[in-house]
């Protein structure tokens, strides 16, 4: 029975890669030259560290730009709340991965209610949806594309 696998993963190599472009970029940065603007990042979380709200602001947009060009999805990229004292202002970027229990069951629900004759479930962090057809999966695929859930889409292991 065909079926495939509707994900949210963000390649980890192309996320340090851009995360390292930026480091470079905010180094030779003339507007952030004597400043102690940095990025720090522990696995999926980036902080970003400046004196002011306006430089984070700076900041958020070299780090997204270096994600997109190296074709990560910036809508898997949560910024946090920005915590500033005397010395300095601190923001959390959290990568988000996986497909998390609420958007897993907006997922079943529009697959169910698209009157496809494909069938999906939840299966941890992913979802996979199995139909007779080839064709129906891949109206399927193209339903979900169309759908805005505000979250990256993946989809793998597509099996015949």
């Amino acid at each position: 029975m065909p079926s495939f696998d509707a994900v949210s993963e963000v390649d980890k190599h192309e996320l340090t890669n851009a995360y390292d472009q930026a480091v470079r970029e905010l180094g030779t940065r003339f507007d952030f030259k004597g400043t102690k603007a940095r990025f720090e990042r522990t696995d999926n979380v980036i902080t970003l560290v400046a004196e002011s709200e306006f430089q984070l602001r700076q900041m958020l947009e070299i780090l997204q730009g270096k994600c997109a060009k190296r074709g990560i999805d910036i809508d898997c990229m949560e910024a946090g709340e920005v915590s500033s004292n005397v010395a300095e202002s601190r923001q959390p970027i959290t990568v988000r991965e996986g497909i998390d229990k609420d958007l897993a069951r907006r997922i079943v629900k529009l697959v169910k209610d698209s009157k496809l004759k494909v069938q999906a479930q939840i299966q941890q962090d992913q979802v996979r949806v199995t139909g007779k057809s080839r064709d129906d999966l891949q109206q399927a695929i193209a339903m979900l594309k169309q759908a805005d859930l505000g979250y990256p889409l993946q989809f793998t292991n597509f099996r015949d």
